[in-house]
């Protein structure tokens, strides 16, 4: 047995390919490609915003006893 793959942005001719499958009696499987999401642009722009300070210096200093707490 030999598996192949098909990837196809064209609905017409998915279903041209399955008729074509079916024609000479091959099984085969179907999956749906799910579209990705993008990220929040919201988001995306919080953490650059963050990224972006950070590289300037301005960071949460830690806490020594937190610290401790912690790592021992």
């Amino acid at each position: 047995m030999e598996t192949i793959i098909v990837e196809s942005p064209d609905e017409a001719l998915t279903i041209k390919i399955k008729e074509m499958l079916d024609e000479l009696n091959v099984t085969y499987k179907t999956k749906k490609k799910k579209k990705e999401k993008p990220y929040d642009p919201e988001f995306v722009k919080m953490i650059l915003e963050r990224a972006e300070s950070a590289r300037q210096g301005n960071t949460i200093p830690y806490d020594e006893k937190l610290k401790k707490e912690l790592f021992g």
